[in-house]
């Protein structure tokens, strides 16, 4: 298991970026709490969640999306495992 901190957030945005995907945190009308862009790799979570609610969204979106696992450095991988 891991740790709800803004260093594990940043491990999981991380991820996203290594995947070419953007990560935007803004307020909207999406009731699951984001929204992915599917076309233009972008990801919008609701910018009023505290981190615990972050890392669950990204966590949660993770099995959607494409994810360039060459791109990744082995540190990356392990966590992406996790």
């Amino acid at each position: 298991m891991f740790k709800y901190t803004s260093n594990t957030l940043k491990k999981v945005e991380d991820i996203y970026r290594m995947s070419g995907y953007i990560i935007r945190y803004e307020k909207g009308n999406f009731k699951s709490g984001y929204c992915i862009l599917e076309t233009k790799k972008v990801v919008v979570v609701n910018k009023y969640y505290d981190i615990e609610a972050r890392i669950n969204c990204l966590i949660e979106i993770l099995p959607e999306i494409d994810i360039n696992e060459e791109a990744l450095s082995p540190e990356q991988k392990k966590f992406l495992e996790k």
